[in-house]
């Protein structure tokens, strides 16, 4: 019987790894290959920033699993696990059902020799009273674009009005790479929509508040690129609060520990992660405070080998140190590389290597505007980047990521249509 190797989950890292293992494992009949997720395209997560602020028409960037799969030579199953058999080796996925609520798919069982967990994260609120209610998460592309679509709003209605100017305000809760950048995207599309002529809110009347606990914004890049990066974000405009801890989120506004009051008729969750709730000690696997799987440095859960877990649902220990790997999306682009090797080994009842997470530097993106970070390797330390040439870099590794799945000589024609394209197409997403 052929290796069964499903893999949960279709985020940048279960995507590649499908594809690689499709296009050897899968493509020479040596192994069975399913990949499972909720959704039927795919959207690079550090693209939904652009989708919420409408910077991005996420259509042109989305991927359809069923083709990569066609293409790629391995299955795809329309899903949401919702339970876990190890004994019998089975997962449960959950009944999937139409925006009307009728069943599309029902309930089903299915069955793996291996299986693979890259479910990814979602946003943590630390159970901050009031945020799950009136707060939005840009998760997934659907919340991406209900942002959109109500920052839309707030423009459609000052526009058919009868005020001269309108004000709107906006409150990002979380000063890492998400809530930077997506109060960058922001002040950006404020200038956008006024040249499309959406102009009852002037650039100037979108009131922008980034709030960070921490003592400063990017607090997992070192403070040579925080500090030039909230510099750059009060030259734009954008009012940023440090140590200042949520509290409370209201209809109207947040409030702070310390008792202050922040008008808002838009508010974002953008602070902390967590794994999915149903991984929490499924079926007896050894699971974390905020939900992740435990995993050894071969990426296998610490209870059965069987089970591997990698990218942000999972917690990998880091050699010498008392830390897990980062939910970055370079390390589930690492783990992704070496695990297409691990299942290629395991077939072989070869021993299977071990991951240690090697950090390549951090780019943020600042829109249009700029870019910043730090980019490090053998031969020169760490460099700090920014301007074109950050943005540049910045870019790349989107096309990255792109290669991983549609190849080299596919992704140069992506990028020439985009190039030609770009004059006449418009820059901002009106519906």
């Amino acid at each position: 019987m052929t290796h069964r190797i499903v893999i949960v989950g279709g985020g940048a890292g279960g995507l590649e790894l499908a594809t690689r293992l499709g296009k050897s494992l899968g493509k020479r009949k040596q192994a069975e290959i399913t990949l499972v997720d909720a959704n039927l395209t795919h959207i690079w997560k550090p693209l939904l920033h652009e989708v919420a602020a409408g910077s991005l028409n996420s259509s042109e960037d989305e991927l359809n699993y069923v083709a990569q799969a066609k293409w790629n030579h391995f299955n795809f199953q329309l899903g949401r696990m919702s339970g876990l058999d190890r004994e019998g080796k089975q997962i449960q996925l959950a009944a999937t059902l139409d925006e009307e609520g009728r069943e599309l798919l029902p309930a089903r069982t299915l069955g793996y020799d291996t299986l693979v967990i890259a479910v990814g994260s979602n946003t943590n609120d630390f159970g901050t009273l009031g945020a799950a209610q009136h707060c939005l998460f840009l998760d997934t592309r659907k919340q991406a674009e209900r942002f959109h679509q109500q920052l839309l709003n707030h423009y459609l209605r000052a526009h058919a009005g009868d005020v001269a100017s309108e004000k709107i305000s906006v409150a990002i809760v979380g000063a890492g790479a998400t809530g930077v950048e997506l109060a960058a995207e922001l002040h950006h599309a404020a200038h956008e929509l006024a040249a499309y002529g959406l102009d009852r809110i002037q650039p100037k009347d979108m009131h922008i508040t980034l709030i960070e606990a921490g003592p400063r914004v990017l607090p997992a890049l070192p403070e040579r690129i925080s500090v030039p990066v909230h510099k750059t974000l009060e030259k734009l405009g954008v009012k940023v609060m440090t140590n200042a801890a949520v509290s409370e989120v209201t209809e109207d506004g947040l409030k702070t520990k310390d008792g202050e009051v922040i008008k808002a008729s838009l508010k974002v969750w953008a602070a902390g992660i967590r794994a999915p709730a149903f991984l929490k000690d499924i079926d007896g696997l050894e699971t974390n405070r905020i939900n992740q799987l435990v995993v050894r440095p071969t990426l296998q859960t610490t209870r059965d080998d069987n089970i591997f877990a990698f990218g942000d649902c999972a917690a990998c220990p880091q050699p010498g140190s008392d830390r897990n790997v980062p939910p970055r999306a370079q390390a589930a682009h690492q783990q992704a590389s070496m695990l297409a090797q691990s299942l290629k080994a395991r077939l072989e009842n070869k021993a299977l290597p071990t991951y240690a997470y090697k950090d390549y530097g951090s780019l943020v993106s600042l829109s249009r505007f700029s870019a910043v970070g730090n980019l490090m390797g053998n031969l020169m330390g760490s460099v700090k980047l920014e301007g074109w040439l950050a943005r540049m870099f910045y870019v790349s590794l989107y096309r990255m990521h792109q290669m991983a799945l549609y190849g080299f000589f596919r992704t140069a024609l992506m990028m020439l249509g985009s190039k030609i394209g770009r004059g006449t197409e418009p820059r901002l997403k009106l519906h």
